[in-house]
């Protein structure tokens, strides 16, 4: 059984079951920039002229390979805390059309929804669900969602284990007091059986279609030993759906062959849908989808681009991963957001990423591949800011991922610290 390392065992998303090799996790070599190919003395012509990249037809120009940020980006950029002092925060969140432009901070064990307003924690708590949460390392209170006309009729969603084991998304309404969820208003969604204790998922969010998009992992344990990933009659390891709007929303499945979605987004501008998937052994993953298909990720077959537990495996039927990295620079991602601010202008349709282990920021852009049901797209401009933004180390256990009203995006600790990027000044 692997030695587990301390700073691991309180990670959300960083579960590495009894079935994984001893990996000791390094962080990756520095990029360097290829050095300048000398000239052949004798013609003055490079002594290895550089071969032109085979591009596919369609496809923008660049290279998906990871890169340094250039240094006129970087000059113009800088991280900025905004909060500190959360118990596990593990999400961020804007309220459509809230005019008071509050966001909204989900504490894990607390099971507290704080509010964040004109760069304050108000100390009344939106929400406590404390009473039957379950705490083990990756349940409690996981996720929340803002109905999109939330304004109207105050409705607001959330996604958390229960000392049942299992997963429930709940439905509640705001009280006359706006800082105050009415707790008598609960509607249950859905409650979903949990055979173990990790792999709960826990994402909500609405996408364009107005719909209520669920996050299921594959229910634990190791290597999906129930099946889940592949079995189009569970639940579990999918991508769901609700119309919250109906009177007994049914859950329908938009993806499957997740292993445990620790959040994803949807692009406002393009409607792409990002899904940072936490890995087994080797590889930790990003599936990018447009909104309309239905995708098959390949868990537990394939392990991101790679076969698992096999040799060889068909990688015929399944969507292969955006972007991935080793368990040599990380060991549990944690997905991201497009930023579509106006503040970093520079930054417009780049999504963001991390990882808990190793606290590894990169960010890349993406253009849709519409040529097979199982086309990825082009990944480009794929940048690492870890030394160019973070040299002090501060994004060690980075949960989350968000953005405000404006678009700006925020980085989120599990450790209590949530950072915003923002112009250097």
């Amino acid at each position: 059984m692997r030695v587990r390392l301390t700073f691991l065992i309180v990670a959300l998303a960083c579960r590495r079951e009894p079935d994984r090799a001893t990996t000791h996790v390094q962080p990756e070599p520095p990029i360097q920039a290829g050095p300048a190919t000398p000239p052949d003395a004798g013609s003055g012509v490079p002594a290895n002229p550089p071969v032109a990249p085979i591009v596919p037809v369609g496809a923008p120009p660049g290279t998906d390979k990871l890169e340094r940020v250039p240094a006129d980006i970087v000059s113009k950029i800088e991280l900025r805390e905004v909060a500190r002092g959360l118990a596990r925060p593990v999400a961020l969140v804007a309220a459509p059309g809230d005019a008071r432009r509050r966001l909204f901070i989900v504490e894990q064990h607390a099971g507290r929804i704080r509010i964040l307003e004109n760069g304050k924690l108000l100390a009344k708590p939106f929400v406590t669900l404390n009473q039957d949460l379950a705490t083990g390392e990756e349940q409690g209170l996981l996720g929340l969602a803002f109905h999109p006309k939330f304004t109207d009729n105050g409705k607001l969603y959330v996604n958390y284990t229960a000392d049942d084991g299992d997963t429930h998304v709940v439905e509640f309404r705001v009280s006359a007091d706006p800082d105050v969820v009415d707790l008598s208003t609960r509607r249950e969604i859905i409650e979903i059986d949990q055979p173990y204790s990790n792999h709960n998922g826990g994402h909500v969010l609405f996408g364009p279609d107005g719909k209520l998009y669920v996050g299921m992992g594959d229910g634990g344990s190791a290597g999906d030993p129930k099946r889940a990933g592949q079995n189009p009659t569970m639940l579990l390891a999918k991508i769901l759906r609700f119309d919250v709007d109906s009177a007994a929303p049914k859950p329908e499945i938009v993806h499957l062959g997740v292993r445990n979605p620790w959040r994803f987004t949807f692009d406002d501008k393009t409607g792409g849908l990002y899904i940072g998937d936490v890995g087994q052994n080797l590889w930790e993953y990003i599936w990018v989808a447009p909104i309309g298909d239905k995708r098959n990720f390949g868990w537990n077959v394939v392990e991101g681009s790679h076969c698992y537990k096999a040799k060889t495996c068909d990688k015929a039927p399944f969507t292969p991963p955006a972007a991935e990295y080793s368990h040599d620079a990380g060991c549990s991602i944690t997905g991201g957001m497009v930023y579509r601010g106006k503040a970093l202008p520079q930054l417009d349709g780049r999504y963001f990423y991390g990882d808990f282990c190793t606290g590894l920021l990169r960010s890349f852009t993406w253009t849709h591949d519409p040529s097979s049901p199982t086309a990825v797209g082009w990944v480009r401009d794929h940048w690492d800011w870890k030394a160019a933004l973070d040299r002090q180390g501060l994004l060690s256990q980075i949960s989350s991922f968000g953005v405000d009203h404006d678009g700006e995006l925020y980085i989120v600790k599990l450790t209590g610290q949530i950072y915003k990027l923002v112009p250097k000044t």
